[in-house]
């Protein structure tokens, strides 16, 4: 991974490579909890979940940040401006993770705002708005299968219904918000007034390999794939493997298998457009019972919503056939439906001119991963900027890293588009 330099000294007056050299240090030393031993998983109120929230609750504290962790989980510091009614500046992401995922998406974002706060405060820098470093206690969707829990509630957007959701244990999001000694009825005090924001900023890895191949550590993100995802379930007839004939059977697998194939088909024709079925299981299934049902999730895609939908119609004409032609049940049920996003142009520009200050040409790229920034559309200027990634562009694993000079990079371009907000403001 090559990368660009601007000098021994970075935007501010850091000394070059200082940023990233402690943001990576921070990732590391969070990445010590984990659910599991062999990798890193730390959803939703986990002990590791809950271990990554005092930490990082305790370098705010440490940086002379105003904390708290908040009714959903949230960490919350605050750079204060003089004025108690001046307006605030978000810089946030999150930081739980998939399942044996990785150890910066989601928490660069936290990280960099941490370390650029604690940079001003070295150098006694006030800002004329107060900024908000936010770190949010879940995005994923992993442990109650809905994403976004703590963007949702500061963005005003949480649904109560939510709180009746239940993990694989059977345990409510409400039962273990109590547990963890959070108050879900605190939840809609959360929410921010459009009035009181100037501006959501995040940092994020590129999650693809885009930036990699093009040679360049950072990105300017133009819109934000909106997504569908639903659970589906096939409901067939079991039988014998060995005694009911191919012509009479009612195999629940087999209509999944022609599902999955025609999802990816129908995605497979435009640009932009990808649908996944990331799960499918044969509950109660064995090598010598033809399967009675079948459940799989689905997960559609597009940078913007008209493209999003018309495929996901086709996909629901094409479950009504399937179940004609094959004599099987099937029930889809939409879990979550959010709106692709198209960044401020104004952010954009300038992130774009903060990136040309570090000697770095400026790329803007859209994105097909969700993230908490678009539970901010509507409600202020949003606007991102994306990391590259290293093996190939590949995150959600193990093998997910950036390097410390592309972390220095993305500090200092924030940093500069920081005091470029505050001149002007």
């Amino acid at each position: 991974m090559g990368m660009v330099t601007q000098g021994k000294r970075g935007v501010g007056g850091g000394e070059s490579g200082g940023f990233g050299k402690r943001i990576m240090e921070l990732a590391e030393r969070l990445a010590q909890w984990s659910e599991v031993s062999d990798g890193l998983t730390c959803t939703y109120l986990s002990p590791a979940h809950r271990a990554v929230a005092a930490e990082i609750h305790n370098w705010m504290r440490q940086a002379g940040l105003i904390t708290e962790i908040d009714a959903v989980g949230n960490v919350i510091g605050r750079y204060a401006a003089d004025e108690a009614a001046a307006r605030t500046l978000i810089m946030a992401s999150h930081y739980d993770t998939v399942r044996n995922g990785g150890k910066y998406d989601g928490r660069l974002g936290i990280l960099t705002a941490l370390v650029l706060v604690e940079h001003l405060k070295r150098l006694g820098r006030k800002l004329p708005f107060h900024l908000d470093v936010i770190a949010f206690s879940e995005e994923e969707g992993v442990r109650f299968a809905s994403s976004f829990l703590g963007s949702r509630a500061v963005a005003g957007r949480f649904d109560r219904k939510l709180l009746k959701r239940r993990d694989a244990d059977g345990v409510t999001l409400e039962a273990a918000m109590r547990d963890a000694d959070l108050d879900p009825a605190k939840i809609p005090t959360l929410a921010r007034r459009r009035e009181e924001l100037m501006g959501y900023l995040e940092v994020h890895i590129e999650q693809g390999p885009v930036l990699l191949e093009e040679g360049l550590p950072v990105g300017i993100v133009n819109t934000i794939a909106g997504s569908i995802r639903s659970m589906v379930t096939i409901t067939g007839t079991a039988g014998h493997a060995g005694t009911v004939p191919m012509a009479r059977r009612h195999d629940a697998a087999a209509a999944a298998a022609e599902l999955v194939l025609y999802v990816e088909r129908r995605c497979a024709q435009v640009p932009m457009l990808v649908g996944t079925v990331g799960q499918l299981a044969v509950p109660n299934g064995a090598i010598n019972i033809i399967p009675g049902c079948c459940e799989l999730t689905l997960d559609i895609r597009a940078g913007d919503d008209a493209t999003r939908d018309a495929a996901m119609s086709d996909v629901v004409a094409e479950i009504g056939r399937i179940a004609a032609r094959r004599g099987v049940k099937i029930e889809s049920k939409e879990v979550q439906r959010t709106a692709a996003v198209r960044c401020s142009p104004r952010l954009q520009s300038l992130l774009a001119d903060a990136v040309a200050r570090v000697g770095v040409t400026p790329r803007h790229l859209p994105s097909g991963a969700g993230h908490d920034a678009m539970m901010f559309d509507g409600l202020t200027d949003v606007a991102m900027l994306f990391v590259r990634c290293g093996n190939g562009g590949v995150s959600h694993s193990p093998r997910e890293i950036i390097t410390a000079e592309d972390a220095d990079i993305a500090a200092r371009v924030m940093l500069d588009a920081v005091l470029r907000l505050a001149a002007t403001s």
